[in-house]
């Protein structure tokens, strides 16, 4: 049912300055700028997702619709979506496993050429996504697929997601959603006492949806809540310094917890994401 992730989508209230910084940070420009009545949007695409930077454009009901949700969760991740080769059997499969949607939509984006891009989508209430907004959105097996953003640097830009950050009070229900409804493939279910923290591992189309939990705290019914991106770079330190000369503030480059990996944290011009770069090919 579900391919991989097709985009992340981020809220933010100064657009063209965030969409600026992630051009720094990811040493890539956007290959799809747009929008509609309402919102403007940039879309970075890379090989294995999208990120798509949002904000509202003006004075209607859908601006407004977005500064409420800014309101109510901050800026950052509003919403996680799934690839999938068929909109209305993969939400039918999902209704079947008990998850509710709001009605289908199909969401429209035009240039300032006239070009205009499309996407299937069905969203699913909150409540079954366990507090968080996941969506479904249609890549027929035969359509064409987007480019990814032209990378500026070699291997100093980022060129995939590594993995999405979940955080929940309730791993048990996680493994519930992500990996009995969603389908998606549980990898690795390890727990740190060093770290107070359980960790899964469900992969999906070269990336992972990581969920974290307290080992600290009695499990709940309270909402999930996204966490932060780790970015895939070939060359951490030439990344490292490039960001660092745009500008934003990073930290010094160190090991990561897997094995013969590096990583630096991104602190600042991310939109309220936490932000970590780590080395990678794949």
């Amino acid at each position: 049912m579900i391919t991989g992730i097709d985009h992340i989508g981020l809220e933010v209230k100064d657009f063209d300055a965030t969409v600026r910084n992630y051009e720094a940070i990811f040493g890539v420009t956007p290959n799809w700028r747009g929008g509609a009545t309402g919102w403007k949007h940039a879309w970075f695409q890379f090989g294995n997702m999208a990120l798509d930077i949002v904000a509202a454009d003006g004075d209607s009901e859908a601006a407004d619709a977005i500064r409420n949700e800014i309101a109510t969760f901050g800026e950052g991740i509003f919403g996680l979506g799934f690839s999938v080769p068929d909109r209305e059997d993969a939400t039918l499969l999902c209704e079947r496993r008990g998850l509710q949607f709001t009605a289908p939509h199909e969401t429209m984006s035009q240039d300032a050429e006239g070009h205009q891009r499309r996407w299937k989508i069905a969203m699913m209430k909150r409540a079954s996504g366990n507090g968080v907004a996941l969506f479904v959105v249609e890549n027929k097996p035969d359509a064409a697929r987007w480019p990814s953003a032209p990378a500026k640097f070699g291997g100093a830009s980022v060129h995939a997601l590594d993995h999405i950050v979940v955080q929940t009070p309730n791993a048990e229900r996680a493994v519930a959603l992500y990996g009995g409804r969603l389908g998606l493939d549980l990898r690795l279910d390890r727990a740190n006492e060093q770290w107070g923290a359980r960790q899964l591992f469900f992969r999906t189309g070269g990336a992972v949806v990581e969920i974290g939990a307290s080992l600290k705290a009695a499990p709940s019914d309270a909402k999930d809540k996204f966490g932060g991106l780790a970015w895939r770079v070939k060359n951490p330190e030439a990344a490292r310094a490039r960001i660092a000369a745009a500008g934003i503030d990073v930290s010094e480059v160190r090991k990561g917890r897997k094995p013969g990996t590096s990583v630096f944290t991104v602190r600042s011009g991310t939109g309220g994401v936490p932000t970590l770069m780590l080395s990678g090919n794949d």
